[in-house]
């Protein structure tokens, strides 16, 4: 199977890094700092939620923004404590790429977001995250807003993403969807492509956009 793209959009955590051992830290602190039992926090889906939206999902309204704020400032101081490594295949398949045809969508905070891709020496022309939507994903507007800034059609993009509600967004937006098993696994991720991580895939770069193919 081949896919013809002009844009490429990626998802950050779970899908170009992984980030799963700081997430589990600073969300376990925030909840027992918050009062919130171990047995409500784990019916909540954290993964490819913005933070505002699983901080309403647990705290009355006029404590979500502190708490978010708090969350925030949790993660990003703890990226220097090994909170983040890239996944297999991400740098090689990046530096492929025109670095306009390709941006990061991410339902982190940009100032988090910029902390995890600076930590690992990722530096995309185009970002798009929690700050810069009304809606977050399962949403498709983070997806369509990347497009947009890129200048290219939704039906043109293919997202690459590790979490149910973000390939449900890129769904929503129109988009080709590739899914990565890198925190779900293949029966819980429904896409048009379904591989382990971007080390599976290779991509070739033409006048016409990207060609992306599976690895033989």
């Amino acid at each position: 199977m081949t896919i013809h793209a002009q844009a490429l959009l990626f998802d950050n955590d779970g899908t170009l890094v992984s980030s799963l051992a700081s997430v589990d830290r600073c969300w376990t602190r925030w909840a027992g700092e918050y009062g919130i039992t171990a047995d409500r926090f784990a019916r909540v889906e954290l993964h490819g939620r913005p933070a505002a939206e699983i901080a309403a999902d647990l705290l009355p309204a006029e404590l979500v923004p502190q708490a978010v704020a708090r969350i925030e400032d949790l993660e990003v101081d703890d990226v220097p404590n090994d909170g983040v490594h890239l996944l297999p295949g991400t740098r090689a398949f990046l530096d492929v790429l025109p670095a306009e045809r390709w941006a990061v969508v991410t339902s982190a905070t940009r100032r988090l977001a910029e902390a995890r891709l600076d930590a690992v020496g990722i530096l995309p022309k185009t970002l798009v995250a929690a700050d810069d939507i009304t809606r977050g994903k399962p949403d498709p507007e983070p997806y369509l807003l990347a497009a947009r800034a890129l200048g290219v059609d939704p039906a043109h993009c293919v997202v690459f993403e590790d979490a149910p509600a973000g390939l449900a967004a890129g769904h929503a937006a129109g988009m080709t969807t590739v899914a990565l098993t890198t925190t779900h696994q293949a029966h819980e991720l429904h896409a048009d492509l379904i591989v382990e991580n971007l080390s599976a895939l290779s991509a070739l770069v033409t006048e016409q956009g990207v060609e992306i193919s599976p690895r033989r």
